[in-house]
């Protein structure tokens, strides 16, 4: 045995426990199937321009402890997440609040809104949500479940709104205030420099090995070490014996524009049907358009992003949370159980939706348990 720990994926998961097993005087091998650390938040730098290459990832949390251990590793400055929707060619802001209720109904008080929500929940005859558009309904009302969740969240998940289940929508924010900052989160940032940079300080000192597919040399891969944290999907590690778990996956569009500023937001969704992308990021605006420095950046990085169903071979991205999904992961989880060396943990390895807070709270978990 060469090692005390062998990590499979460099991603926030991997890379926490990889930290915390350092400190503890533990050798650590980390390896990952890419040929770059930081999982599904890694960033690279273009034209001065931390591009997101696997989709926006804000960080935010109201958990003390997880802030104050990721700031350890990464500045975070003081970016607030207010993403505006365009329904073909209006402009709505998000999440759901005065301005939004104002530029639909021309609401002018929290009293007004209030009751246009009532009359048209009222209108829908709806009592106990038994879906996610009746959920929705229930939320905000007629008018913006049809022009501002509808169509966005049908070309997200691929099917009906009448299908999904009510759950999905149920953390949705809806505000009779004029505040527009998506997340209600006490801390809230993006790290300067990126999150790349921010993995690296994570992982500084720990050897690390890209381009190295654990699954097709699990044998040998194991005899290098005491235990194994595995953060792949967990129905590929058992071969799919049992069937195969579903994702949502996102392909990505990238442009470098020769402007300074195309949309002048972070995030704009595109909530009609019509439209085949489901959001545009700008990337730079996550740092206010400028570089560590502080200079303006002349150009621009924008990503179309385009949900799918997931195939093998795409990038699993969000789990399938429905029964049928559900009771097959629990199989799987009953498995895994009983892999003595190998522990499981992270998105794929948990078949669960995770927030980066939520991730590192997970990680930094399971790392108090291990020796």
């Amino acid at each position: 045995m060469q090692y005390d720990y062998l990590i499979v994926g460099a991603g926030l998961f991997g890379a926490t426990v990889a930290h915390e097993m350092k400190k503890k005087g533990k050798k650590i091998l980390v390896i990952d199937k890419r040929n770059h650390i930081a999982g599904n938040v890694y960033t690279k730098k273009i034209e001065g321009i931390n591009v997101h290459q696997y989709g926006a990832h804000i960080f935010h949390t109201n958990n003390k402890e997880v802030w104050n251990y990721i700031n350890q590793f990464a500045e975070f400055n003081r970016f607030t997440n207010s993403p505006v929707a365009n329904y073909k060619g209006e402009l709505y802001s998000l999440p759901f609040n005065m301005y939004t209720f104002n530029k639909m109904w021309g609401c002018v008080t929290p009293e007004e809104a209030k009751n246009k929500i009532e009359e048209q929940k009222k209108e829908a005859g709806i009592t106990a949500p038994k879906n996610l558009e009746e959920q929705a309904i229930s939320l905000v009302g007629t008018d913006i479940y049809e022009k501002l969740i509808k169509g966005y969240t049908e070309k997200q998940w691929g099917r009906p709104c009448t299908e999904l289940p009510s759950f999905i929508i149920k953390r949705l924010p809806v505000r009779l205030t004029f505040d527009n900052n998506y997340f209600n989160a006490l801390y809230q940032g993006i790290p300067v420099g990126g999150y790349t940079k921010m993995v690296e300080n994570m992982l500084s000192g720990i050897e690390v090995k890209l381009g190295a597919n654990y699954l097709e040399n699990k044998e040998s891969f194991n005899e290098m070490a005491d235990k194994v944290i595995y953060t792949g999907p967990i129905d590929a590690y058992f071969e799919f014996k049992l069937g195969t778990l579903e994702y949502r996956s996102v392909r990505f569009e990238n442009e470098l524009l020769n402007i300074p500023n195309f949309q002048g937001n972070a995030a704009v969704n595109y909530t009609d049907s019509e439209t085949p992308w489901t959001r545009i990021i700008e990337h730079k605006w996550f740092e206010f358009g400028k570089d560590e420095e502080g200079n303006d950046l002349p150009k621009t990085v924008i990503s179309k992003e385009y949900s799918s169903e997931w195939k093998p071979g795409d990038e699993p991205y969000y789990p399938v949370n429905d029964e049928k999904n559900s009771q097959l992961y629990e199989k799987y989880k009953v498995m895994a159980e009983k892999e003595e060396k190998v522990l499981f943990g992270g998105r794929l390895g948990e078949y669960k939706y995770y927030d980066m807070d939520a991730v590192i709270a997970s990680a930094l978990r399971i790392s108090r348990g291990l020796y």
